[in-house]
């Protein structure tokens, strides 16, 4: 494959704390409450049931937990058990969010990330954690937390002490930032604004169908802290870079990606090798912000799969 970069460093010799009943004493971010789902509740009691080694998929924003359905077909049939759990109040379909855009408004990223954190805390077993996008940016905390066995983060997004800002983001996210009330709504893209975003690495047939099948609106409050992680130093839009319980961490970019392209994993990379555990980056060529859901999502899947199998 052309494009990788890798870099390995020493993973630490210690003993990864874990306490997965641990809930009890989780800090929950002041924009609400961590509390599983039905449908999440029952996924982990059957990840623990199966007793199989665990990994949880993290979506990102203007998408749903199904958009991981196809990676946890493949994940479960190379003998790993997948938890794919939501965001806070996602609806279970495309067409029901659509419908109802409201439920997404005012999802912060702290709320989000320790809403993971005690879905992940109820397991049996320490996950492997797979994110996109913001779920990039989200398993980078989870991480740093110390909940993973191994994580890859895809095209993430930014976090404090992460500079870069290309202008293709920005255009990327202007739908949202261009409009300070946003921060409190919940934004649809239009299919223009989905196909610059995600979808410029396809055809203009598969990047409608990818629309139809896929989006959904998002809440608009991550995407400030993001920008203004690097002017607040109270940000939930951080990561415990140093934390020596991270684990093993892959970073992969779209070649073509506007949403979060190269300059930002790169930065992102750099910032997370001042971990003493494995840090790698790959550059994935011809693939833009979609490549977790477009016709090429299996040689991302495959990417993902091989590097979980190196650590669990």
């Amino acid at each position: 494959m052309k494009n990788i970069t890798l870099e390995n460093r020493k993973t630490s010799g210690g003993t990864a704390t874990y306490n997965p009943r641990a809930t009890e004493s989780l800090e929950l971010s002041p924009a609400g409450t961590a509390v599983l789902t039905e449908l999440e509740a029952q996924r982990v009691e059957r990840a623990n049931a199966k007793g199989l080694q665990p990994v949880v998929f993290v979506h990102g924003l203007w998408l749903l937990p199904s958009s991981w359905d196809r990676w946890a077909t493949v994940f479960e049939e190379a003998g790993y058990i997948a938890v794919s759990p939501s965001w806070p109040d996602d609806p279970q379909t495309v067409d029901e969010a659509n419908a109802n855009p409201e439920v997404f408004a005012n999802k912060t990223v702290g709320q989000v990330a320790d809403h993971f954190d005690a879905v992940i805390r109820k397991l049996k077993r320490k996950p492997a954690i797979i994110g996109h996008s913001f779920g990039g940016l989200l398993v980078q905390i989870l991480a740093g937390r110390g909940l993973s066995a191994a994580t890859v983060a895809i095209d993430p997004a930014p976090f404090r002490g992460v500079l870069p800002l290309p202008l293709s983001a920005l255009k990327s996210a202007w739908p949202v930032l261009g409009n300070p009330a946003n921060r409190h709504r919940a934004i649809p893209l239009t299919f223009e604004q989905f196909r610059f975003g995600f979808a410029n690495a396809v055809s203009e047939e598969e990047a409608r169908e990818l629309y139809k099948t896929f989006a959904v609106p998002a809440s608009g409050a991550p995407l400030f802290q993001a920008a203004t992680a690097n002017l607040n130093p109270w940000t939930e839009a951080k990561v415990d870079i140093k934390n020596p319980e991270r684990g093993p961490l892959l970073i992969t970019s779209g070649e073509k990606d506007n949403t979060a392209p190269w300059a930002i994993a790169n930065a992102s990379f750099k910032r997370q090798r001042l971990n003493s555990g494995v840090t790698e980056i790959i550059e994935i060529p011809n693939r833009g912000h979609a490549l977790t859901v477009d016709s090429g999502w299996r040689e991302v899947a495959d990417i993902s799969l091989a590097f979980i199998r190196r650590f669990v």
